[in-house]
């Protein structure tokens, strides 16, 4: 989740920012349906399309954290840092990401007194998942940018296709913590599979950063075929009376869910790509808005879908009432988004732990 200015950025950027803006309106929606929707209405099609589109956001976030961690590692590389410090800059920041994610759960646990719970302290989120494949992943700054791109697209499907064999392990004596990083879980954000789309990520920005100017619109051309194919061929092998593991789960470890949505996540960028280079006039987008101030508005709307602020909404909305709440809720956020880009031009007097979050953002990550 990086930081920038709309309308200053080279179309390149501009379609990852809007991508962002994609992944973090999906975010919204779903999380609102997930906090208020009654119980009795979660079986119907509303609830069960938002949360299944709602399965989307996490992975375009870890792979887009992969690609800026690729164009920190080509960019240091260009500057012509040593192994060793271009190790040392992604370590860094995987572990200022780790901060914030500890961060945010100790904010959540602080405003949620007396009722949270010491565990929530060490949940494994979004966050921590980022903060623990860059940290790993930081080794891949040893290699130049063009061995980057097959590396990492092999590193991924590494990740992805030891998931279910990490399922089958035997976890009863290792510590809850180190499970809930290692161990696939539909409660935590685990290394395995998750990381896998870091890994996928870094390989897509390794291609671009290789490649030159005028070579981005043919090869986004290939992305977007190449998502269609392997959606398709996943789906297919997926289909076949046989399977490589003894057992899987398609919804928690399976590497087919990982390249479904990997080929998801390329069509979407290539049709921001084409999208932000020849369909829009280059003017104010609220999706780009959001995708500029993502890690703010992820901060923001937990607290305030989640907290104890809406208590007496939660599971108790018609899902007419939560669409409602979910625009309002979006618009918030589209709010603070502007306020965090527009402050400093429009010289308000920001309170201290405002300013605090907003430059926390603009910090984590960025080219």
């Amino acid at each position: 989740m990086s930081q920038s200015n709309p309308g200053s950025k080279s179309p390149r950027l501009l379609y990852l920012d809007w991508t962002r803006g994609v992944a973090a309106a999906i975010m919204l929606q779903g999380h609102v349906f997930h906090s208020f929707t009654r119980t009795d209405l979660r079986t119907e099609s509303p609830f069960m399309l938002s949360q299944f589109i709602g399965g989307m956001p996490p992975a375009l976030f870890l792979f887009l954290t992969g690609v800026t961690l690729a164009f920190l590692m080509s960019s240091r590389e260009r500057l012509g840092w040593s192994a060793p410090r271009r190790i040392w800059a992604a370590v860094k920041r995987g572990g200022y990401l780790f901060g914030i994610a500890f961060l945010v759960r100790f904010q959540l646990w602080l405003f949620g007194l007396p009722y949270s719970q010491w565990q929530d302290l060490v949940k494994v989120d979004i966050l921590n998942c980022m903060g623990l494949a860059i940290m790993l992943f930081s080794l891949m700054a040893v290699f130049p940018t063009r061995e980057r791109i097959r590396l990492c697209a092999v590193l991924g499907l590494g990740v992805a296709g030891l998931s279910p064999l990490m399922t089958n392990l035997n976890w009863s004596g290792v510590p809850l913590l180190v499970r809930s990083y290692l161990a696939p879980s539909h409660d935590f954000f685990s290394f395995f599979p998750w990381a896998a789309f870091v890994a996928f990520g870094m390989s897509f920005g390794s291609l671009l950063r290789a490649l030159p100017t005028t070579q981005v619109p043919r090869a986004m051309q290939w992305v977007a075929l190449s998502g269609i194919v392997l959606i398709a061929a996943t789906r297919w092998i997926g289909d076949l009376p046989y399977s490589l593991y003894s057992k899987a789960d398609f919804w928690l470890d399976s590497p087919a869910l990982i390249l479904i949505k990997l080929g998801v996540v390329m069509l979407l960028l290539s049709a921001a790509y084409l999208w932000t280079e020849f369909g829009s006039s280059g003017g104010w987008s609220w999706l780009r808005q959001l995708g500029t101030t993502s890690l703010l508005v992820y901060w923001v709307h937990i607290e305030l879908v989640y907290g104890r602020w809406v208590g007496s909404w939660k599971d108790s909305l018609s899902t007419p009432q939560v669409v409602t709440v979910a625009v309002a809720v979006t618009l918030l956020m589209l709010g603070l988004s502007v306020l965090r880009t527009q402050w400093k031009t429009w010289k308000v007097s920001v309170p201290a732990t405002l300013d605090f979050y907003f430059s926390t953002a603009r910090r984590v990550s960025g080219d």
